[in-house]
């Protein structure tokens, strides 16, 4: 008896059964995601008077790449916090430089992304993405000296790595 076909038609269902989770687990993501976005739409949050509903509307139009309605709410946002911690302000205009870079809008992602470091210093996530937008704009010196900013605050931060890596390859 031949177990060599048995034992590749076991391998093949259990691959059938991983990609099923998967595609499973984003199925249910993007509906969450969706269902989620109607109901801030149909609730106003666009006309909302607080600043975290309309970066809670925002941060769901970049998941879903809607980046010039994202670009949009989050501007919105801006205008309307009052009183609310640095930290928050940092999101909103990380948020916001992440909606332009994804349209290409690099020097406008550039000066959102500094008024986030701005409003909270360290901040890795505004640094690496400030780091890939002056790398975009081709102003490598500027990109590895954040990448390195990055590291100092996040030594095994696997973004800044990455980058620095590829730009001191580049550059060498």
């Amino acid at each position: 008896m031949n177990l060599l076909p048995q034992t590749y038609l076991l391998g093949l269902v259990g691959l059938l059964a991983i990609v099923a989770v998967v595609v499973g687990r984003q199925f249910f993501r993007v509906r969450r995601d969706e269902a989620r976005l109607i109901e801030l739409e149909k609730s106003d949050s666009a006309s909302s008077r607080q600043a975290s509903d309309l970066y809670e509307l925002g941060s769901v139009q970049l998941r879903k790449r809607l980046y010039p309605q994202a670009a949009a709410t989050l501007k919105q946002a801006l205008k309307r916090l009052s009183g609310e911690p640095d930290e928050a302000r940092a999101l909103i205009e990380n948020a916001l430089g992440f909606a332009l870079a994804a349209q290409k809008d690099y020097s406008g992602a550039t000066k959102h992304y500094k008024l986030a470091l701005k409003a909270k210093a360290d901040y890795p996530v505004a640094l690496n993405n400030l780091a890939f937008a002056q790398e975009k704009l081709l102003k490598d010196a500027e990109a590895i000296s954040l990448y390195e900013q990055t590291l100092q605050l996040e030594p095994d931060n696997a973004t800044a790595k990455k980058g620095l890596k590829k730009l001191k390859q580049r550059n060498s």
